[in-house]
């Protein structure tokens, strides 16, 4: 009950001292142009802080649906502990058999959610302005696929942030001052990334750590359109704050069903001796296999070894300098052969597999080469 109430004084003091902020902006009275252009920001932020999204002043709500409450989750006590998932244990997923949204059966036309149980009316979602023209072919294409199609609570990461972790975000943003609704180019990207370090080490990034973070902008990249969009950037920097801050016991509780079903039926093909277990490589290997991107021109992703590997060489995950290139060979000739039961397996790899739930084609936690 303290810890609650501690985490509860938290938020209400984060508001407090940006509506103080906001307030004391406004008295110094700046001009029509800078007042509508804070309205504007403060209104950006509440809808990040409330996961509503972006929502574009021209939308036409005339025949929209009322969007439902989100309550972001909170922390519990018993988070942290161990976590036992069975291996041999297999979980009968099946989705729900109504509509989330408007809860009515109509068979052929729902179309599930890879993560949850949840399943939808494209019009539906087209009512929610959750669908657009240029997504609803992606939908019906990739929902019924091995590929499949995460809905919109699973497609945004930040949906998963407590309270406390949101505001936290929302200051570092603001502290680093980052536009909210806006693309990041590669040297807005750089330098956020620069002044992130330098707060929390309080030195420079080195050579190799700035290489890495140019690694992750062409990761979230992958169309070469010289920025990032800003739902990407945030998932990324959404998925990396809870890495930082949570245990991986914690992490694992925020799989699904489904989830879990996919990691052993990518652990298993690979774990033929009698003890379970897999090598380091391998478990590295399949880090890549959690990004399934749906492509025009090729047929749905199955799980299978096959598949285990590093991904196409247009593909961002492959992209990099020649030396990158040369230590990642290096490192593959050089690699351990720890092995890797079950549980660490799944420990290893929960980051990717959240990091994986968007439809967008970035890679929001590229992994290691």
């Amino acid at each position: 009950m303290g810890v609650l109430m501690s985490r509860r004084q938290t938020v209400e003091q984060v508001q407090k001292v940006s509506l103080r902020k906001a307030e004391a902006w406004e008295a110094a009275g700046p001009s029509q142009t800078q007042r509508e252009k804070s309205r504007a920001n403060r209104a950006a932020w509440e809808r990040l802080r409330d996961g509503r999204g972006v929502e574009p002043e021209e939308f036409d709500r005339a025949n929209r649906f009322t969007l439902p409450a989100f309550v972001r989750p909170t922390r519990e006590l018993h988070d942290d502990e161990p976590l036992e998932i069975s291996l041999e244990q297999r979980e009968q997923v099946s989705s729900d058999e109504m509509c989330e949204i408007c809860e009515v059966w109509t068979a052929e036309s729902l179309f599930p959610c890879r993560v949850c149980t949840r399943v939808y009316h494209d019009g539906c979602l087209r009512r929610m302005g959750f669908l657009h023209n240029s997504s609803a072919v992606e939908v019906t294409e990739t929902a019924h696929t091995e590929t499949g199609w995460s809905c919109y609570y699973c497609d945004n990461l930040n949906l998963l942030l407590t309270e406390e972790e949101m505001y936290s975000l929302m200051e570092t943003f603001q502290q680093c001052k980052i536009i909210p609704e806006t693309c990041l180019t590669q040297d807005n990207f750089l330098h956020y990334k620069h002044l992130l370090h330098k707060r929390r080490f309080e030195r420079p990034m080195s050579e190799e750590q700035e290489e890495r973070a140019a690694l992750q902008f062409s990761a979230l990249d992958p169309d070469k359109k010289g920025h990032v969009e800003w739902p990407d950037f945030v998932s990324h920097e959404s998925i990396v704050l809870m890495q930082k801050v949570r245990p991986q016991n914690s992490l694992l509780r925020l799989l699904t069903a489904k989830e879990r079903e996919r990691a052993r039926a990518t652990f298993l093909p690979l774990s033929q001796d009698s003890q379970g277990l897999i090598s380091e490589g391998e478990c590295r290997k399949a880090q890549h296999t959690w990004f399934r991107k749906h492509q025009k021109e090729a047929p749905s992703c199955n799980v299978s070894i096959s598949h285990v590997g590093p991904m196409s060489e247009s593909s961002p995950a492959s992209s990099g300098s020649s030396r990158s290139q040369e230590k990642t060979l290096l490192g593959t000739e050089q690699e351990e052969s720890r092995p890797v039961d079950w549980p660490t397996f799944l420990k290893e790899n929960v980051i990717y597999i959240l990091a994986a739930r968007p439809n967008s084609a970035a890679i929001h936690l590229k992994p290691l080469a």
